[in-house]
Parts: structure tokens; C-alpha cells; sequence
């Protein structure tokens, strides 16, 4: 039986998390953003071209790219180069759609390409939400410099977008999994939502056990309340 969590957080408590905007001299936008002991480095590129497929369509394009450097976890992970691993795939996918969905491309100045950078330092659970609020601060603040440089006329980002993880772990339902928690839990949770509070992806595994509605009610408004918490943080740390 799960007993007690090893920062003794309330079930419904998110661990401390940190926003500091600015760290990367070179990139257009930048965020070192914490959950707790993950840690990960997002920085924000705006380049004046766009990939072959959107060409001639007069629209801008955000995408993003993930990876986790090697000692990032107790056992060194080794890098990635040409034929990344399915699980960086699927998790740049997943933080590119998330940002996509609150920004309008028409309104990037023309036929640009922002790229994020997630770079996991440190990982204790929870490296695709971490990566997804930070990644939109790094954004933000990216645009922010390309409008103030008269690239575009306002801000293409319309709305927030931030993303935590729920789960089942020894029969109870914890919010903001660390590695230990995530690794025991029966059903596992990653969920996204923007500032409206409407869901962008939810992706829900019963790792041991099947679950019911009921359950999967209570885990959406549990991870509902913390990534709220999360959008109070963006909003504070851009100054919005």
C-alpha cells in the first residue's frame, strides 16, 4: 500500500514549481522551468522560413523538439542523433500540437518557423508537462521580442497552455506525479488543457488496472485544479 509521498504533499498538491524566463543569451525567448526535481531548459527560435509543405501558404509554423541529456536520470542516458527514440518523437509531437493550438499562425509576420527546445537537466516524472508549461513561457517571450521588433503586428499566442500529470497509486489519486510515484501508480494520467479551461489532449493508461468513469471524472477535475495553478504561474511570471 502507497503510504505517505516523499515531500509529504497533499494528494491534490502540485510539487514547487519555477518559471525564470531569460536564462539562454542566444535564444529568442528562453525558460528554465521546475517540478520539483525535473527540471528542464526550453528555449524558443524564430527563424524567417518554413518547412517545404507550408511554403507559399503565407503562414508561420511552431514546432518543437525533445531530448534528454545523459545524466539526467541516475543511469546515464545515451544521446540521440539521427533516428530518435519513439518516446521523443511522440513527446515533441505533443508539445508542438499544444502550443499550435493557442496561436494563430496568420499572425506570425509572414512564413516563420518557431522551434522550442526541450531539454530535460533533470528528471524526476513528469518531463512532458514540465516541458509544455515551460515551453509556452519560452514562446511567449519569443514573440513578445519578434513584435517589439516589428516582425508581427501583436502576439500570435491568444490563450495559455499548460499540462500535469494525475494518477492512481496504491488505491489513491495523486496529483503531479514524481518518478517513485509514477513508476508504482495502477492507472497513469498526462493531461493539457489551455486557459479556458478546455482540454487539448488527455493521454490515460490503466498501467494495472482498468478504471470507470467515475474515477476518470475525478482525475480530470484533480489535474483541471492544478494545471489552473500552473496558468496563475505563466501569467505571474510573464507579467500578464
Amino acid at each position: 500500500m502507497f503510504a505517505t509521498r516523499v515531500d509529504n504533499r497533499a494528494d491534490r498538491a502540485i510539487r514547487p514549481v519555477t518559471l525564470e524566463r531569460g536564462v539562454m543569451k542566444n535564444a529568442t525567448g528562453s525558460c528554465l522551468v521546475k517540478f520539483g526535481d525535473t527540471h528542464v531548459l526550453c528555449a524558443a527560435t524564430i527563424e524567417e522560413r518554413v518547412p517545404g509543405w507550408r511554403k507559399n501558404s503565407g503562414l508561420g509554423w511552431v514546432t518543437a523538439e525533445y531530448a534528454m541529456l545523459p545524466a539526467s536520470t541516475s543511469k546515464r542516458t545515451p544521446r540521440e542523433y539521427k533516428g530518435r527514440k519513439g518516446r521523443s518523437q511522440e513527446i515533441e509531437r505533443l508539445i508542438g500540437r499544444s502550443l499550435r493550438n493557442v496561436c494563430d499562425m496568420g499572425a506570425m509576420g509572414g512564413e516563420v518557423l518557431m522551434t522550442v527546445d526541450c531539454d530535460v537537466l533533470q528528471a524526476d516524472g513528469g518531463t512532458r508537462t514540465a516541458s509544455i508549461t515551460g515551453a509556452w513561457v519560452a514562446a511567449y517571450d519569443a514573440f513578445e521580442m519578434w513584435r517589439k521588433s516589428g516582425k508581427c503586428k501583436r502576439n500570435p499566442l491568444f490563450g495559455q497552455v499548460a499540462a500535469i500529470s494525475v494518477g492512481m497509486v496504491g488505491g489513491r489519486l495523486l496529483l503531479d506525479l514524481d518518478y517513485r510515484e509514477d513508476s508504482k501508480a495502477e492507472i497513469d494520467m498526462n493531461v493539457v488543457m489551455n486557459a479556458k479551461g478546455e482540454f487539448i489532449e488527455i493521454q490515460g493508461t490503466g498501467e494495472q488496472a482498468p478504471f470507470g468513469k467515475a474515477t476518470l471524472d475525478d482525475m480530470l477535475s484533480m489535474a483541471q485544479s492544478g494545471i489552473e495553478e500552473l496558468l496563475a504561474l505563466q501569467r505571474a511570471a510573464v507579467q500578464l
